[in-house]
């Protein structure tokens, strides 16, 4: 039985108060907050077992060394990942997909290769792919959602041309919560020879991933985002792809042998990790995924899909608030507008003096933000912890701010 009391017991933070409420945090689209064990292993790292892992023979490189690593797997098995050497360990997502349009994409790509993106991009799936438009020539190639927020998975493959290199897509609109058929995209598009990268930052948070399943060559996921400590995160390259990608970033860990007057490269997936890398953050990501996968993702999603309906209830019954998009599949995350005068901004500053925590801005999707004819939203995005009581929280603080800007 999920007992969403005994896990909020599990995350200190959701014990104080903010501005003499209780806190309701519904920032967990920009970042969640951590549970204790993910804490007390940080804790027990840096206090116990610190040391650089892979160079040293001594106990203390290791024990980090053997921690370090195990994340992998367990990286693997989150996201059905047939082998671990298909995870890359890195900062998270945007270090990620920087990695795959570096290695990858600039070796391969000239003037006039396509790239096929939705208009519901995160900055850090758009930002790569203007370099190789500034650098190289590129044309980036835009599908827009419909009115509901949804994306037809055929206008994506419809899009594809003998030119298109990539497709680059979300699996959850971090603004709207609509929830892309990345499988069906990942299907046509292997049809047809074209590699598909999937932003997993918000999808696998919310969702059981399978990329086998699914399909995809390559899959990003950020730490924090999973419960886990920010500087952590990894990408699922299909082998083939790692096969055929260059190093992006070169230093200590990534060689094999480095003379005068050449240098030879480790093994993937080491290849692709230069330098000391976040140990301390990437032992807590491992954590966090085991308090994920010991809850159960179905049941996590399950949790969140009662969330997200009795949200949308509430929510929408409020005829002066503005929810942006209703896609039929959608997280429970939720951005909206009110009718008047008051800016994003201003109605997050009153929902704070309520102990209500959420977003307002663009929430790096500028794109998005065009095509929905707004500058910024107020953005509620809710997570494993999150309860309908929260929710009806968010409303009273909502009518509050109605009350002061009507």
């Amino acid at each position: 039985m999920y007992d969403v009391e005994k896990i909020r017991a599990d995350f200190p933070i959701l014990a104080r108060e903010v501005n003499g409420k209780p806190l309701t945090y519904l920032d967990n689209g920009a970042s969640a907050q951590k549970p204790q064990v993910v804490i007390d292993a940080i804790t027990q790292a840096y206090s116990h077992e610190y040391a650089n892992v892979h160079r040293g023979l001594h106990y203390l490189s290791n024990l980090a060394t053997d921690k370090y690593e195990a994340v992998r797997g367990k990286v693997a098995r989150f996201l059905g990942a047939p082998d671990e050497d298909e995870i890359v360990f890195n900062s998270g997502t945007t270090e990620g997909i920087n990695m795959v349009a570096y290695s990858w994409a600039m070796p391969r790509m000239q003037a006039g290769d396509e790239i096929i993106l939705s208009v519901m991009e995160h900055h850090a799936n758009i930002v790569p792919w203007h370099f190789l438009r500034e650098r190289q020539g590129v044309v980036l190639k835009w599908v827009d959602v419909d009115a509901t927020g949804a994306l037809d998975p055929q206008k994506v493959i419809d899009a594809i041309t003998p030119k298109t290199k990539l497709i680059a897509i979300t699996q959850c609109s971090n603004v709207l919560g609509t929830v892309v058929d990345v499988k069906a995209i990942c299907d046509a598009a292997r049809e047809k020879g074209v590699p598909v990268l999937v932003d997993g930052s918000q999808g696998a948070v919310h969702m059981p991933v399978n990329v086998k399943e699914i399909g995809c060559d390559f899959y990003a996921i950020t730490g924090h985002k999973l419960y886990g400590p920010s500087g952590s995160g990894a990408i699922y390259v299909r082998k083939e792809r790692m096969a055929e990608m260059r190093p992006f970033l070169g230093g200590g860990d990534m060689i094999r042998e480095v003379s005068k007057d050449a240098v030879s490269y480790a093994d993937p997936p080491m290849k692709f990790e230069a330098g000391t890398p976040g140990i301390v953050q990437t032992i807590g990501m491992g954590v966090a995924l085991d308090y994920m996968m010991d809850l159960g993702m179905e049941n996590i999603a399950a949790h969140e899909a009662g969330l997200c309906a009795y949200a949308t209830e509430r929510l929408t019954g409020l005829n002066w608030l503005n929810v942006q998009g209703n896609a039929s599949h959608k997280a429970a995350i939720f951005s909206f507008t009110m009718n008047g005068a008051a800016h994003a901004h201003d109605i997050s500053t009153i929902l704070d003096k309520k102990g209500v925590a959420v977003r307002a801005g663009h929430h790096c999707a500028g794109p998005l933000m065009d095509h929905l004819g707004v500058s910024a939203t107020c953005r509620a995005s809710f997570g494993l912890y999150n309860t309908k009581a929260e929710i009806d929280t968010l409303v009273e603080a909502l009518e509050l701010a109605h009350e002061l800007f009507g």
